[in-house]
């Protein structure tokens, strides 16, 4: 079995955390759309100006997630 992959997207500001949970509403209407698993989203406030989005992918699908959604960094993903 291949690693996960955790996808994820900055944002940073005032709004930060406000626009990474919106954001994160729409990372789980994509993959109810798609019907991917694993069906992993979050968002985290890092600092009160730097909050992310994230979901989770197979290592087979990232290729193809990341040129659709253009996710701004990614790592292996550790539960």
């Amino acid at each position: 079995m291949g690693r996960d992959i955790k996808l994820i997207w900055d944002f940073r500001g005032p709004a930060a955390a406000q626009t990474a949970r919106h954001h994160e509403k729409h990372l789980k209407e994509y993959i109810a759309l798609e019907s991917f698993e694993p069906n992993i989203t979050g968002h985290q406030d890092l600092t009160e100006m730097h909050s992310i989005a994230f979901m989770v992918v197979h290592e087979k699908d990232m290729i193809g997630i990341r040129d659709t959604l253009k996710p701004h960094r990614g790592e292996v993903y550790a539960p």
